[in-house]
């Protein structure tokens, strides 16, 4: 049962978090962790080209490192979710720690980007007793996800399959724009399977939304 509470993706047990969207449309939630890199430019230009929305869920370290890139991120109109401070893992951290993870973050977030996350990831996917009430604190909802792409350990040819396999009505999928704190991360793998896979998606009629309006089913 602790496993499961810390771990699935499903579980609300250790804090409200959702890990899919309405399944009342054609749609999915592209997510990207652990940015902003020296590449996320590359993959702007690639969600640009084909006119695609996407929720970051940014490192506050990362922010302060390429503010600018975080400020492009939201210039072009992606949404931004709090993923800690530095990307420690939170099992058996005490609820300070957790809450100056994810307070640092927010602010961090809000003061380079004028935007204040509503949504929070757990680095690696961990919850950890005392985020309820953090989150509660800080406003954030948790969202973890239905597929995730294992992009930042497989090639192309290896993730690109899997997302298609978890493409569905309001699936969140999620993938890497770094590399948790790492300057100068290699994403190529994730580059490549992006560009790959949005005209594939699109022609089996899908259409992406960000988090915050694939979780809402009255969205007509």
């Amino acid at each position: 049962m602790l496993a499961y509470a810390v771990r699935s993706p499903s579980s609300t047990l250790l804090a409200p978090s959702a890990h899919r969207g309405t399944r009342t449309r054609r749609a999915i939630a592209l997510t990207f962790d652990d940015g902003p890199s020296e590449s996320t430019p590359e993959l702007l230009a690639i969600l640009a080209h084909y006119r695609v929305s996407a929720t970051f869920f940014q490192c506050g370290a990362n922010v302060r490192r390429l503010p600018e890139v975080a400020r492009a991120v939201a210039a072009a109109g992606h949404e931004i979710g709090n993923h800690t401070d530095t990307h420690p893992g939170l099992d058996f951290k005490p609820r300070e720690f957790i809450r100056r993870e994810l307070n640092q973050a927010q602010e961090t977030i809000e003061r380079v980007t004028g935007l204040r996350p509503r949504y929070f990831r757990a680095p690696y996917g961990i919850r950890w007793f005392g985020l309820r009430q953090v989150q509660r604190e800080l406003g954030l909802m948790g969202v973890m996800w239905t597929t995730i792409a294992l992009d930042w350990k497989w090639t192309s040819e290896r993730i690109v399959p899997r997302l298609l396999n978890g493409a569905q009505n309001g699936a969140i999928l999620c993938l890497h724009d770094g590399r948790r704190v790492q300057s100068n991360p290699d994403i190529r793998a994730t580059l490549e399977s992006v560009r790959e896979v949005l005209p594939k998606l699109m022609e089996q009629g899908f259409h992406f939304e960000k988090v915050t309006d694939i979780l809402c089913p009255t969205k007509s």
